[in-house]
């Protein structure tokens, strides 16, 4: 299918975006394009106007700081995933960027777009909660950031605003080990469920704990207990299998996504054992498994 005529304009920097979108009461901000252009297609969206932020220099690229990674938000999964340092010193961050989708995907899908639309299937929302990433936003009232805990609202609703853009998102390098785990779906790559983990060890005992999940609510979401679970404890099969017992308990089955590749009940099952999969494959990064 063909979309609906639209007008289109080309940002040269972060100010000329901000500017397009807020002197247009339809416009749409347009990245690596895998998820607008799509539901263009197919009807589902129909702005009057796309502004194009591929070309602003200002928003490509990693930088490594004294302590953070800050990722530009037109920067694709793809130099995320091949970043030494990111595998290094945030790998939960690296690894889940390598599992998006395909290659195809990778090398035109960008980090910004990703977290921006907040699809509950999406890969990153759980990575950057895990962590403990903070998001940078831009609008006509200036910049601000956003802790992630912060950051996702709902159902491809997020904290940005409507006449906003996200610049970027800065990584802390904390922890000892990452890892992300998944299912997807086999036909679109997206996760049905997948689970990403942050640990800091003291000696073989789990110190600090942030895991986040997507696929599971109609937004990413930390999974609390099963942090609680293995904090305080030494890593082994037992604190794995309570954390998995437990990833699940605070959520309501009601308010689990439900369709027709998994039922809610299927995906608590998936969510307790890809919780236990990624703290396995965090704790034998870590050396204590």
């Amino acid at each position: 299918m063909y979309p609906a005529q639209f007008d289109y304009e080309k940002a040269g920097s972060v100010s000329e975006a901000i500017d397009a979108i807020s002197g247009h009461s339809d416009a749409e901000l347009i990245a690596g394009g895998h998820s607008l252009l799509p539901t263009m297609k197919s009807g589902l969206a129909e702005p009057e106007m796309l502004v194009d932020i591929g070309d602003i220099d200002e928003l490509h690229g990693i930088e490594h700081h004294d302590g953070h990674t800050h990722i530009g938000a037109m920067t694709r999964y793809a130099d995320v995933a091949e970043d030494n340092t990111l595998w290094e010193e945030a790998p939960v961050v690296a690894e889940t960027t390598e599992m998006i989708g395909d290659r195809q995907v990778r090398n035109r899908g960008t980090v910004g777009g990703n977290i921006a639309h907040a699809d509950p299937a999406s890969d990153l929302p759980g990575a950057v909660l895990a962590a403990d990433a903070t998001v940078h936003i831009a609008g006509p009232d200036g910049e601000r950031s956003v802790e992630a805990d912060d950051f996702f609202h709902g159902m491809y609703a997020t904290d940005v605003g409507e006449d906003e853009l996200v610049t970027g998102v800065q990584v802390p390098h904390e922890g000892t080990a990452g890892a992300y785990a998944k299912k997807p779906n086999p036909a679109s790559g997206y996760a049905l469920v997948g689970v990403a983990v942050r640990l800091t060890m003291d000696g073989d005992t789990v110190a600090d704990a942030r895991i986040g999940a997507n696929g599971v609510m109609d937004h990413g979401t930390r999974l609390e207990p099963a942090e609680d679970a293995v904090e305080g404890q030494a890593l082994s099969g037992d604190s794995i299998g309570a954390a998995g017992d437990a990833a699940g308990s605070s959520l309501d089955e009601y308010m689990v996504m439900e369709d027709q590749q998994a039922s809610a009940e299927f995906r608590l099952q998936l969510l307790g054992a890809y919780t236990e999969r990624a703290l396995e494959a965090a704790g034998e990064r870590a050396g204590v498994l």
